[in-house]
């Protein structure tokens, strides 16, 4: 890039995906300013973390992604505790919320999402958590005591990961999903009644087609009210129903949302100068053909690095096939690919033993896998749908045929 040292660079948003970025601008050989706003005291740290080790282990904490002096190091302003509260792209100008405002010659958002909240009765009550953030986890964490009754609003991977760790404490969990099945936003009817059976096998209470109808208790939660009129005993909830894209921000810059701030393959929004990255975006994604927004670590990182990329003045296409991991009572669960059609599913392995991979298809074209303590073989997999190959269904379910052997 031209005469870089004379430019600014903005991000907004210091998780993951702020964090890979700021340090691939300077990887990328961007000599000028770079100014990271994060809402938390904290630098970017890993997240994955948060609903698994964390909790598991109350000796656990969240690594940083760099300590506090690579960012000295590598010349990067920290603006933490701040939030960004309007972007005026006529002249390139963030506003923020302790009155700092900062040009930019490029910026990009990394706002991330928005927990959901329940907006029923009693839902201001202490003990009842959302999990995004180092502090959402500590919270939570203090609530995993022996004997407790824990209970988890919302059947997805967040909240069966918190029933698994809460279970490893000795915590009695129950589980309330307002839908037929456990994941069924994202996996297969499979696959969720797989995980259904895991978890009654570990003594977790599921109640599917059930919602709240409000908390009862005096200062803290006591109680679950069902719409079905039981009454769940809690001494902590966890409400896991999902994530909004933070588009806020984005919106007072004028720039194109629809399910999220819309992007095109090199991560641009609708304003030149601007561009967005990880799960705050709806991007556009060449592999599959169609516009997505993902929430993953991969993708956050990936689409981050990519971005930066592009600011320093690179040509970089993010193209990936989404990748999404989650462990529950010891079983690893990873998929690939984010179909939103297909008309067959080929199993290789056996599901019910924990041990094997669904495969989607759609119309014989392999859309997506799901596998379950495989995690060598999901690697094969991402290449052979990166590589755009669809290998006949009797190959994919035949154990003597390798993966190795299918991307040949």
């Amino acid at each position: 890039m031209s005469n870089s040292s004379s430019q600014s660079f903005v991000v907004i948003g210091a998780g993951h995906a702020g964090g890979r970025a700021v340090e691939a601008m300077r990887a990328n050989g961007f000599e000028g300013a770079i100014h990271l706003i994060g809402t938390e005291q904290m630098v970017p740290y890993e997240r994955p973390p948060l609903s698994k080790e964390m909790l598991v282990d109350s000796g656990v904490d969240c690594p940083p992604m760099h300590p506090a002096e690579f960012y000295t190091d590598k010349d990067i302003t920290l603006h933490l505790g701040v939030t960004a509260t309007d972007i005026d792209g006529d002249i390139r100008v963030v506003k923020n919320s302790d009155g700092t405002q900062l040009s930019y010659d490029q910026l990009l958002l990394c706002g991330g999402g928005q927990v959901r909240h329940l907006a029923v009765p009693g839902a201001e009550l202490a003990n009842i958590h959302t999990l995004r953030t180092i502090g959402d986890s500590n919270a939570i964490e203090t609530l995993l005591v022996p004997g407790n009754s824990i209970v988890i609003i919302g059947g997805g991977f967040i909240g069966l990961e918190v029933a698994s760790a809460a279970k490893s404490r000795g915590c009695t969990v129950t589980v309330i999903e307002a839908a037929d099945r456990l994941m069924g936003r994202a996996l297969p009817l499979e696959i969720g009644e797989t995980f259904a059976a895991l978890h009654r096998h570990h003594n977790v209470d599921i109640r599917l087609n059930t919602g709240v109808e409000r908390f009862t208790g005096d200062t803290a939660v006591r109680e679950v009210i069902t719409t079905s009129g039981d009454s769940v005993p809690a001494d902590g909830v966890i409400v896991g129903i999902g994530v909004d894209p933070g588009v806020t921000l984005a919106q007072t810059g004028n720039l194109e949302v629809n399910n999220g701030v819309v992007v095109d393959e090199f991560c641009r929004t609708s304003d030149p100068y601007i561009y967005a990255a990880g799960d705050v975006t709806f991007h556009f994604n060449p592999l599959l053909g169609r516009h997505v927004r993902l929430e993953s670590w991969q993708n956050a990182q990936n689409q981050a690095i990519a971005a930066a990329a592009n600011m320093c003045g690179a040509n970089t296409v993010f193209a990936e096939i989404p990748w999404f991991w989650s462990d529950q009572f010891g079983v690893n669960l990873q998929m690939s690919g984010a179909p939103d059609v297909w008309d067959d599913i080929a199993i290789r392995g056996n599901l019910s033993g924990r041990d094997g991979i669904l495969f989607q298809l759609n119309e014989g074209k392999l859309v997506g896998a799901i596998s379950l303590n495989r995690p060598r073989d999901m690697r094969f997999i991402k290449r052979l749908m990166t590589a755009g190959k669809s290998p006949s269904r009797d190959a994919l379910i035949d154990e003597a045929i390798t993966f190795r052997e299918l991307l040949k």
